[in-house]
């Protein structure tokens, strides 16, 4: 690892002054792949900015079916969270399902969705719940912030504050991952709620996370694993590597699509 310098910052406006005066620093969320990153001398920025102990980034709340989750939460609490699992068990769910107990207790949903990996479970999640990304700046509907592999709207210097969401009616999660490193090989989340029924892919889309319309007017029609029997799931759109071709991955998505909707009821 080459040498940096760390801050760690106790607010917002804190962290955004000093990554401004140090134009090649990064700020640090879970740094579950930055730090990873580093080790393998990929990467080498002067400074690295924490942001995991700013209380206002830190937290759950729930009033009625809105919720608000901020950014430097990490995967452990969503996944224990009672009052979210109440409203949102999906979300609890997929959480549960990251990575292993070390990359639960240190990675954040924050640092998850702004890292964009095209087989991490979050970005589903946000894109699946028609959620907001709330950052310093503005705020970001899900179907606009995620732009394809590790590539968001994320500007230069901004931060991802909060993510916030109506809880839907109903809403399920089914990923077949790798068992090496729990990165989703193929992952679907689906929701049904007051805008209408969502349908996310990850681990499987050659441009990172992103919606199956086709499953979405199908569960539109009728709620159930039998209404995707007959929806195309194209291979030409879908990542190929060691570990699963784009016909294996396509098989996968229509798969892990009728799993969630059982897990959804």
């Amino acid at each position: 690892m080459y040498a940096t310098d760390y801050h760690r910052a106790s607010s917002v406006q804190e962290a955004v002054n000093l990554l401004s005066s140090r134009p090649e620093g990064k700020y640090l969320a879970g740094g579950m792949t930055l730090i990873a990153t580093m080790k393998q001398r990929l990467a080498a920025p002067s400074d690295l900015v924490d942001l995991r102990h700013i209380p206002d980034l830190k937290g759950i709340a729930v009033e009625g079916r809105k919720v608000r989750i901020g950014a430097a939460t990490p995967h452990s609490d969503v996944a224990g969270s009672a009052a979210l699992r109440a409203v949102c068990p999906a979300i609890c769910y997929l959480a549960d399902r990251i990575g292993d107990p070390h990359v639960r207790h240190m990675g954040t949903i924050g640092g998850s969705i702004a890292n964009n990996d095209p087989a991490a479970d979050y970005p589903a999640a946000v894109l699946g719940l028609g959620a907001t990304v709330v950052t310093d700046r503005r705020s970001i509907p899900a179907d606009d912030f995620f732009v394809g592999l590790f590539e968001t709207a994320l500007e230069e210097g901004e931060i991802v504050t909060a993510v916030t969401f109506e809880a839907p009616e109903k809403a399920g999660y089914a990923k077949f991952d790798n068992p090496a490193s729990r990165f989703a090989l193929a992952g679907v989340f689906v929701s049904r709620g007051a805008d209408g029924v969502r349908a996310a892919v990850t681990g499987a889309g050659a441009d990172g996370v992103f919606r199956h319309r086709g499953m979405e007017d199908a569960l539109a029609s009728s709620w159930s694993g039998d209404a995707l029997t007959k929806v195309v799931v194209d291979s030409a759109g879908m990542l190929s590597d060691l570990h699963a071709d784009a016909e294996y991955r396509a098989n996968l998505v229509k798969v892990m699509a009728k799993r969630a909707v059982a897990a959804a009821g």
